[in-house]
C-alpha cells in the first residue's frame, strides 16, 4: 500500500458548552468514507461513550453528534494533514497539526484526552504547549487495539464522565 497525503475531511465537533475535548489522530479510510468520526463499525468509540453516559448507542450522525453535545464533548483530531498508508497509525509521516485553539477559544473545554498513544504523541508535541492543558493519553477504541474490551475501557475512560458531569478529575 502507497502513502496517500490527507488532509482532514471534516471539521470538528463542539459547541459553547464543551468541557472537554477528545482527541483522535486521524480519521481512518471508514471515518473518512463516512465523512464523521470513528465510522468503523468495530470501532469501540459510540458504544463506549453511550455506556458511559447510560444512553442509547447512538446510529446517525446526527444521533452521534446530540449525543456528545448533550455531555459537553468536544471532538476533533490532533492531525489536521498528514501522508498515511491506509488507517495506520503507525506509518503517519509529515503531520501538519490541527488549529485547536478555535475550540478553545470557542467552549469551556478545561480537559483534553486523548483517543490512544498517537493522538497523545502529536498532541503532545504541537498542541500542549500552545494551549496549555496537559492531556491525558486513554486507550484506543480502535478494533487494532482488540486486547481492551469495552468494559476494560470504561474502566479507563470513566474519568471522561466525572470531568463531564462535575468538572473535576
Amino acid at each position: 500500500m502507497d502513502y496517500e497525503h490527507i488532509v482532514h475531511p471534516f471539521g470538528p465537533l463542539y459547541n459553547s458548552e464543551s468541557r472537554v475535548l477528545i482527541l483522535g489522530s486521524l480519521p481512518s479510510v471508514k471515518s473518512r468514507e463516512a465523512n464523521f468520526f470513528y465510522g468503523h463499525p468495530r470501532n469501540r468509540y459510540w458504544p463506549l461513550i453511550a455506556k458511559l453516559f447510560d444512553e442509547p448507542v447512538p446510529q446517525t450522525i446526527e444521533e452521534k453528534k446530540a449525543l456528545v453535545l448533550k455531555h459537553h464533548i468536544a471532538m476533533w483530531d490532533a492531525i489536521y494533514a498528514c501522508d498515511i498508508k491506509g488507517s495506520s497509525d503507525s506509518s503517519i509521516k509529515n503531520v501538519e497539526p490541527t488549529d485547536l485553539a478555535q475550540i478553545i477559544a470557542g467552549s469551556k473545554v478545561t480537559h483534553v484526552f486523548c483517543n490512544g498513544k498517537t493522538s497523545w504523541k502529536y498532541y503532545h508535541k504541537y498542541q500542549e504547549k500552545e494551549l496549555g492543558i496537559s492531556a491525558v493519553a486513554l486507550p484506543s477504541t480502535s478494533p487494532a487495539n482488540a486486547a481492551w474490551q469495552i468494559d476494560r475501557l470504561m474502566t479507563e475512560w470513566k474519568v471522561v464522565k466525572e470531568v463531564c458531569e462535575y468538572g473535576k478529575t
